[in-house]
């Protein structure tokens, strides 16, 4: 990469990481699916200018239906679940569970394209797996109590684990119906159409989910900060590295977005950040690497 890609690649790595903190700070008034749903439709206002290009219009107008679809598989439905997520558990160890989207990407596309992994990938896959199951199995193992003995699991944080977990089932889901369905559909059009239709997706949760209590100047901050900043600028700089770069270095900015997300929870939450949190975060970065093919086992020779 040029030295000014690469400035872009950190900052788009800065700003998915700072993601986790403002869903945080919305969720806790707003609820999850509200959260979610003000995220996309403000992140679909930020974007719609967009449509001012005649390509941008064309293709959208060609490929709405999927195009519409895809931003609830893509948009809606995870945001609405990281926004749980974040709710329960450190934002810290939910972005390391996001950390394994390539991971889910590899398994749908094997299994839905019939994109077998060789060798390699496939032991990335296994291993990737291996440590969220560890990072999950560790949190539903409990802490150590004053006795030595383990406290019990904290039902909301398994199911704020799963949910995330489930996210990247749909990233993983709409990576795959995007290249067999929108290939070669320009990207921007991809980006705001998806928005508008996540956005239309979450409407009736949102209203339905609306909370009674006022929303404070801080919470609106928030979602307009992950609104504006971590979607609708950040999609714009992904599309843009993709272009320059290609879909494998971007790709990349996953191992980052984990690091970004620990030091914001660590200095903005006072969130604890454990050894074993760390030792599975590293086996998933290895696990995902060997999986989406970026490093290679070596090979006897």
């Amino acid at each position: 990469m040029s030295p000014a890609l690469a400035l872009e690649f950190v900052l788009l790595a800065a700003l998915w990481g700072a993601s986790f903190l403002f869903m945080r700070i919305g969720a806790a008034e707003l609820g999850a699916w509200p959260t979610a749903g003000v995220r996309v439709a403000l992140a679909a206002v930020f974007l719609l200018p967009v449509f001012a290009l005649p390509a941008v219009r064309a293709a959208f107008r060609q490929h709405r239906a999927r195009i519409l679809f895809v931003g609830l598989l893509n948009s809606g439905i995870p945001f609405a679940l990281y926004a749980f997520a974040v709710m329960h558990v450190p934002t810290g160890l939910t972005a390391i569970l996001n950390a394994t989207v390539p991971l889910s990407g590899a398994a749908v596309a094997w299994l839905w394209l019939g994109e077998r992994p060789d060798g390699s990938r496939l032991l990335g896959l296994l291993i990737g797996f291996a440590g969220v199951a560890l990072l999950v199995v560790g949190k539903a193992s409990g802490a150590p109590g004053p006795s030595g003995a383990a406290a019990p699991a904290d039902a909301l944080a398994l199911w704020a684990m799963l949910a995330a977990i489930a996210a990247t089932l749909c990233y993983g889901l709409a990576a795959s119906f995007t290249k067999k369905y929108l290939q070669g559909v320009h990207p921007l059009a991809t980006a705001t159409g998806s928005q508008i239709g996540a956005a239309l997706g979450l409407a009736v949760p949102t209203l339905w989910l609306w909370p009674a209590a006022p929303v404070s100047a801080h919470a609106w901050w928030a979602m307009g900060a992950v609104a504006l900043l971590c979607t609708a600028i950040a999609y714009i700089l992904f599309f843009r590295i993709i272009d320059q770069a290609g879909p494998s270095k971007a790709l990349t900015v996953t191992f980052l977005v984990p690091v970004f997300a620990l030091l914001y929870g660590t200095l903005f939450l006072d969130e604890r950040i454990t050894p074993w949190t760390l030792v599975c975060g590293l086996v998933i970065v290895c696990g995902t690497a060997l999986s989406t093919g970026l490093v290679r086992w070596p090979r006897r020779a």
